[in-house]
């Protein structure tokens, strides 16, 4: 079953309501005076509603309005964005130095517009303190709340314990190592 719509002598009911070239209404007419109107304008007549009843169909250059609908989706696409969800893995006994080094990480990764999963692994007896992973990812979410929101808190499952973190603002344009190198002569000089 093809998604385009059915034009011109595909479209096979005894009568629809038809909508002219500049969107003006026409009304209801045999599908043969609709395709005679077409071929006198110069141009296809397209399906546009066709579980209506009668099918409506609209006065129209088909090739330009594929066009422009493909045009309309490319743009649509590069307009999206593209959400990568980074994970850094912690342990709840984990020393200060090193928690100092993950929480750089996911300040970098934050920083970059990445949304970011913090997860505790807890082994033995470490899995019968689990507040002590919460408190961990609570300190975690204070530091780093300059530039955070908590997406979703911190749960439980299994051995692991998650959450989640997205950026508060969208990331700022990097500028490239070529163009940061020419600015700062630029500088030194002034």
């Amino acid at each position: 079953m093809s998604t385009e719509p059915r034009i011109n002598d595909r479209i096979r009911v005894p009568e629809v309501r038809l909508v002219g070239p500049n969107g003006e209404q026409v009304g209801i007419v045999r599908i043969e005076d609709a395709l005679r109107l077409a071929q006198d304008a110069d141009l296809d007549l397209v399906e546009v509603a066709g579980q209506a009843r009668p099918p409506v169909c609209k006065l129209m250059d088909y090739g330009k309005f594929k066009y422009e609908s493909a045009q309309k989706a490319r743009e649509s696409r590069r307009n999206q964005q593209l959400t990568v969800i980074k994970e850094q893995k912690l342990r709840p006994k984990i020393d200060k130095h090193d928690y100092e080094t993950k929480r750089g990480h996911v300040r970098r990764f934050l920083e970059g517009g990445n949304k970011v999963k913090v997860t505790i692994m807890f082994r033995g007896r470490e899995q019968s303190r689990p507040e002590l992973g919460y408190r961990l990812l609570q300190r975690l979410a204070e530091d780093i709340g300059d530039i955070a929101v908590v997406e979703a808190a911190p749960k439980q499952d299994g051995r692991n314990m998650t959450m989640v973190l997205a950026p508060t603002k969208k990331p700022a344009p990097r500028k490239s190592a070529a163009a940061a190198s020419t600015e700062a002569p630029a500088e030194a000089e002034a």
